[in-house]
């Protein structure tokens, strides 16, 4: 029998905007169907952003209402142009971004490209922390109109809109800029150390800051804040207030400037997401093979796992020491502890000794001593976070842990193993750490304080994060975006980050507790006894979490499989 296939009658509607806000919304709702937690934890972030936005309305209002017009300028200025840098710098830190639409997903349709940059910028908008920043900015509206009236809160409403979107665009025009060049693995690492240390510079950041905000002139801070008034970082959120104080003529420069930084942003922005969507060419000749001399098994195990056994605990070891190597987000994960768990300790015992606090004179340089308990303390947030890595570490498998299910492979030996493989790469960074930071202070006796914290802490840490790793985990998306995250995924990651992090550092205060009692009979007893200790911990952390996953096993499947 012959079919006949007909084209559709009718018109052919274009696709618009609002298309993709729509199918945002379905999707989210769709992932949001039968995950309660998921729900749960989106109402809660939602709560939060609300109290965020609210403080930071009152922020950009009070000085209007004081009817400070010098020092609204000054917040909008500096304040604004730091909330540019953090859309562009903190989904690549630390948050991600929502790929609820994944770009990947509409190469194969015949969309212009004009119409797939602004339906994914309209969707990215279609947010908490837009709706957040918009209410927190809104503040700027208010603060202009108290200072000059109607027309001045509605050019400030026009330059917050427009600033606003200059913010998502940038993020996105950076985030899917970085996720193009990261399929070269040189410039994966490259990007990765860049970013661990621009994290571990927020300490020392926030130390000098402090010092520099309490001694600076803030008369001085007028001319800077003129300046950044004439970037993109500023120009958006002071077009209002310059009406206020009788600039008029600087309205239609300040969105000109906003609005060419929007128009190359989007182009940016598309090119790098035309040749995401395409994909990678040639990944190069493929590696020479090993020779025979172990057999087909021998190659299945890398170098870092040479050691291990050839039977099923050494399979997973192996598995594990590949995929931590090879996969972009584990191994940005492994340098970003390596990086920070150097920073972090010389910022914490550097500051505490070299900065003190005077009457009247801030911050200086002065003349503390180094304490155990303080460098205790800096061990343990360390070893704390080399374990957080391990917080979802069934959801970088995603769908191909259905294997393991089907394999029957126990809960205990896969904790274990998981835990070895990981273990195999931060080890030798903990001994580096604990090596150069009583080496740099000047205390060489303490090497055994360090390690032994390092040791206690991390193994405190992965019993904590293993239990939470199957119990909170979620999916991530099946994207080439490595910063890219579901839609309420990025308060789960802060959540389970927020509850792992506290059950891990209580479970290694008895070592911080241990070098504030024992003095200096702790320096000869702490590494002995915080290695016996991590590895206890270690041990029943996988026994306990272990069980957990036995019966658990179906559902967490079903957790971190992506939905399409």
């Amino acid at each position: 029998m012959a079919v006949q296939l007909s084209a559709p009658t009718g018109p052919v509607r274009p696709v618009r905007a609002r298309h993709f806000v729509r199918l945002k919304l379905r999707v989210m709702g769709n992932n949001f169907r039968g995950q309660g937690w998921r729900v749960v934890l989106f109402v809660l972030g939602a709560i939060a952003g609300l109290w965020f936005g609210a403080s930071g309305l009152f922020v950009f209002a009070a000085p209007g209402l004081a009817d400070g017009g010098r020092y609204a300028f000054l917040v909008a200025a500096l304040v604004g142009g730091l909330l540019v840098l953090g859309w562009l710098l903190l989904p690549l830190i630390f948050f991600g971004v929502d790929e609820t639409l994944d770009p990947a997903r509409f190469a194969l349709l015949p969309l212009p490209r004009r119409t797939l940059v602004t339906g994914l910028l309209a969707a990215a908008l279609v947010s908490v922390p837009v709706i957040t920043v918009l209410i927190a900015l809104a503040g700027l509206v208010v603060s202009a109109s108290a200072l000059g009236g109607w027309s001045a809160g509605l050019v400030a409403a026009v330059g917050v809109l427009a600033g606003l979107v200059l913010c998502v665009a940038a993020s996105r025009a950076v985030t899917s800029a970085f996720a193009t060049m990261l399929r070269s693995r040189r410039v994966r690492d490259l990007a990765a150390v860049l970013l661990a240390v621009a994290a571990a510079l927020i300490g020392p950041v926030q130390i000098f800051g402090l010092a520099a905000v309490r001694d600076t002139d803030w008369e001085r801070l007028d001319g800077l804040a003129q300046v950044i008034g004439w970037t993109p970082l500023g120009a958006p959120w002071t077009v209002g207030l310059d009406v206020a104080q009788g600039r008029p003529w600087t309205v239609p420069v300040k969105l000109l400037i906003t609005v060419g930084t929007l128009v190359l942003l989007l182009l940016w922005w598309s090119r790098s997401l035309e040749s995401a969507m395409v994909g990678a060419a040639s990944a190069g000749p493929a590696p020479a093979r090993r020779g025979a001399v172990g057999g087909a098994v021998a190659q299945l195990f890398p170098r870092a796992a040479g050691w291990a056994r050839r039977d099923r605990f050494g399979a997973l070891v192996a598995r594990e020491c590949r995929y931590w190597w090879r996969d972009a987000r584990r191994r940005a994960n492994l340098i970003t502890v390596a990086v920070v768990g150097i920073f972090v300790p010389l910022v914490v015992n550097l500051g505490g000794s070299g900065f003190t606090v005077g009457a009247g004179e801030g911050l200086a340089v002065g003349g503390g001593e180094l304490s155990p308990v303080l460098v205790s303390l800096s061990m343990l947030f360390v070893g704390v976070l080399a374990a957080l890595t391990l917080a979802n570490q069934f959801g970088f498998d995603g769908s191909a842990y259905a294997a393991h299910v089907v394999a029957g492979v126990p809960g205990r030996l896969e904790l274990r193993a998981r835990f070895t493989a990981f273990s195999t790469y931060v080890l030798p960074m903990l001994a580096v750490v604990a090596v150069v930071i009583p080496l740099v202070l000047g205390e060489p006796g303490w090497i055994g304080l360090t390690a032994g914290g390092l040791l206690a802490a991390y193994g405190a840490g992965l019993a904590v994060t293993g239990i939470v790793s199957v119990l909170g985990a979620y999916a991530l998306p099946e994207t080439s975006n490595p910063f890219a995250l579901n839609t309420g995924a990025g308060v789960a990651k802060s959540f389970l980050s927020l509850l792992a992090m506290v059950g891990s550092a209580a479970a290694g205060v008895p070592m911080v507790l241990a070098a504030l009692l024992l003095g200096d009979v702790w320096l000869w007893l702490a590494l002995p006894v915080g290695a016996a200790y991590g590895i206890g911990a270690a041990l029943l952390g996988s026994y306990v979490a272990g069980d957990v996953l036995d019966r658990r096993q179906p559902e967490l499947l079903a957790t971190v499989t992506p939905r399409r």
